[in-house]
């Protein structure tokens, strides 16, 4: 079997929509009917899902489009009824994750996250994936190149609830495959921590490189949390909001997405909180070495003084005993040597130097 477009995704499932009496997208598409928990039709052209929902009354649609414009989402927004303000939302990149009701439709904006390594470092990947929920029809669109595969592998392993929960258990499915995706990057990242917490928590400061990447941790950290963060309410929203048409065979299964969802955000909390203690506690260790330096430097500026204050070796305009004598200047140096060396060991025992 052959691929186009993405890795993983069939060859037949793609291809550009055709007019057939219906105004259709540009974009390419990806198509599913299904009707009794089986797909009764796939990679037809989406200018034919409305003869095909004619066709089919009971059976529901899983539309795909990849990277539209506003011409292709208007093309669907007829047969569909979608409100203009979600189609905007749509067409625009970087809206927040949200899920709101329109007239006769949902409309969902969520991320899927990557974590992959880049050299010593992670690198994420965010993709922006939104979504109408209609009665019949599940219709996303993908801002961004994402591998499909995974969501129809979702579906087809619960095929028969498909017949109970319609296109709530399509719906279902997309919340899934984001909340598992991002539960597994946040793990990536968990075990990136792991990594340089040893080197940041050593005796004595860390290389810089090490808390450059601890840094860095951080902030990938703080980019996760942001689409991560409201996925438990979005999810609890979805059940609440759709709850009239979810059977009770699928509502579990919702439950079980919302409870994930709340799982990976404690992970993510977790990661910051622990990450933070990491980069304060080698904080702590900087001003530690600091102040031993610092101490090591007054301390030896100490013993340093004692021979100038006692005699002003380098320069002295007073006479002492046995001036302009050697064993005058033999005792002079002696005291100066004695003093400083007493000095010395009284700072040593301290443990200054």
């Amino acid at each position: 079997m052959t691929t186009d477009g993405m890795a993983g995704v069939p060859a037949q499932w793609w291809g550009k929509c055709e007019d057939a009496g219906v105004k259709a997208p540009s974009c390419p598409t990806q198509t599913r009917l299904y009707e009794d928990g089986a797909v009764i039709a796939e990679g037809f052209p989406a200018g034919e899902v409305q003869a095909k929902l004619d066709e089919h009354p009971d059976a529901v649609l899983w539309l795909d489009l990849d990277d539209p414009d506003a011409a292709d989402l208007e093309a669907i927004a007829g047969p569909f009824h979608l409100h203009p303000l979600a189609l905007e939302d749509a067409v625009q990149d970087h809206e927040a994750p949200k899920l709101q009701r329109y007239p006769g439709h949902l409309f969902l904006n969520v991320y899927a996250l990557d974590v992959t390594p880049d050299g010593d470092r992670l690198r994420l990947g965010k993709n922006e994936i939104s979504a109408f929920v209609t009665d019949r029809a599940l219709i996303t669109v993908r801002k961004s190149p994402i591998d499909t595969a995974p969501l129809v592998k979702r579906w087809d392993a619960d095929a028969s609830l498909i017949a109970a929960g319609g296109v709530s258990f399509l719906l279902y499915g997309l919340l899934a495959v984001v909340v598992d995706g991002q539960f597994a990057a946040a793990q990536r990242v968990d075990s990136a921590v792991d990594a340089i917490e040893d080197a940041l928590i050593e005796e004595g400061a860390a290389p810089r490189p090490v808390r450059m990447r601890g840094i860095a941790l951080r902030k990938l950290v703080a980019t996760i949390r942001r689409p991560v963060a409201p996925m438990p309410d979005l999810v609890s929203q979805a059940m609440r909001t759709d709850g009239r048409t979810i059977d009770e065979r699928v509502q579990p299964y919702y439950s079980d997405v919302e409870d994930h969802a709340r799982h990976t955000v404690d992970e993510v909390e977790h990661l910051r909180d622990r990450i933070e203690g990491v980069l304060q506690a080698d904080l702590a260790e900087q001003g530690n070495v600091l102040n031993d330096i610092t101490r090591k430097l007054a301390a030896w500026a100490a013993v340093i003084a004692v021979p100038t204050a006692l005699t002003g070796f380098f320069g002295q305009n007073l006479p002492y005993p046995g001036y302009e004598t050697t064993w005058g200047f033999i005792v002079s140096t002696v005291v100066i040597a004695a003093c400083a060396l007493g000095l010395y060991l009284y700072l040593r025992r301290r443990g200054w130097l």
